[in-house]
């Protein structure tokens, strides 16, 4: 068996699985139904139709994108990738508001079982593609509707609760989500598979911004204006390599994400009600910031299955956008990282981005 998955490529590990696929997953998304959210949203507020149908058929292509994603990351056969559109589709369709984390175990078991039958036969052109997409498919009727409607219960229980709690879950929302980012694993998808909108969307956009601003500038000095970009604007996942050689360089943006959560929850009511997909990626291309724009005058479904509605932002609103999404991380997390410097924890070189 193991040399007949190594033929196959088949890595059943946490790696390929949790990391891989699970980060594949989230470029799918992004292309798919974060472009065509920010797409549509331009469209409807300049009054270009042509604009939001090009944002509308982007957004409906969601679950097919994070399908084949997964069979990419997953090294599929064409075969077996092409088939992974109809799986992603009928996963998507059958797990509701929790569709992408559906799509992600349902396409992972379909993948792999495409993998398994792929060229083993004189009539691969009919088995793989049929292999691949009756199991999808049929696990999408079985088991999409009950993984997206625990995945919904747990992100609303998550909401529910930052409502309740907004301090203390503003904390740990921020600090979980924030910490997530930074891993080499996908906030993003995670976010996505949770629906995490509202209140608790607004506290990982507050964790995750956290983490990309605080690094980017704590860190200009051995870095300069090409580190503050690669982590502002791309992600701050480019120090895990420090992190594992000095752990206490996430001390400072860990810090500052427990402080600026609760701060926005508390005091500017900070709402993600764009894609839930936003809520886990901070300043990557200013994502988190532009979904809470877009949520606030087109809220996204999940948002509105919550109770949001559109709304149109205060000044109030826009400057507690910006203090929670670059200058409170800015401020804060060099601050406390220069106390960590005097006190030995933290030593030149070591935010040194190779």
């Amino acid at each position: 068996m193991k040399e007949f998955l190594k033929r196959k490529n088949i890595e059943i590990s946490l790696k390929r699985y949790g990391i891989d696929a699970m980060a594949a997953m989230a470029q799918g998304l992004f292309c798919s139904l974060l472009i065509g959210t920010i797409i549509r949203t331009l469209g409807l507020q300049l009054g270009v139709s042509f604009l939001a149908d090009i944002g509308k058929y982007a957004m409906a292509m969601s679950g097919p994108a994070m399908g084949v994603a997964i069979g990419y990351a997953l090294k599929a056969d064409p075969m077996v990738l092409f088939s992974l559109t109809a799986v992603g589709w009928a996963a998507n369709a059958e797990g509701g508001a929790g569709g992408p984390l559906a799509v992600f175990v349902i396409a992972i078991a379909a993948a792999e079982a495409g993998k398994m039958v792929s060229k083993e036969t004189k009539v691969d052109l009919l088995v793989t593609p049929f292999v691949t997409i009756v199991v999808g498919v049929a696990l999408a009727k079985l088991i999409a509707p009950p993984i997206g409607q625990a995945a919904s219960a747990f992100g609303l229980m998550i909401d529910r609760a930052t409502n309740l709690q907004p301090f203390l879950m503003g904390i740990a929302v921020s600090v979980l989500v924030g910490v997530a980012l930074t891993l080499p694993i996908s906030s993003a998808a995670l976010c996505a598979a949770l629906s995490l909108t509202g209140l608790a969307g607004g506290a990982a956009t507050a964790g995750c911004c956290a983490q990309m601003v605080g690094f980017a500038v704590m860190s200009f000095r051995e870095n300069r204006w090409g580190g503050l970009v690669s982590q502002g604007l791309g992600t701050s996942m480019l120090q895990m390599p420090n992190i594992i050689k000095n752990p206490k360089i996430w001390i400072a943006p860990t810090l500052t994400a427990a402080i600026t959560g609760p701060i926005a929850t508390c005091i500017f009511k900070l709402q993600m009600n764009g894609e839930a997909l936003n809520s886990g990626m901070g300043t990557c291309g200013l994502c988190g910031p532009i979904g809470v724009w877009t949520g606030w005058i087109a809220p996204s479904e999940a948002a509105l299955a919550k109770g949001a509605v559109a709304m149109t932002p205060t000044a109030f609103d826009w400057i507690g956008l910006i203090l929670i999404s670059v200058i409170l991380p800015a401020i804060i997390a060099p601050i406390i990282n220069n106390v960590l410097r005097k006190i030995g924890w933290v030593k030149e070189g070591d935010l040194k981005l190779e």
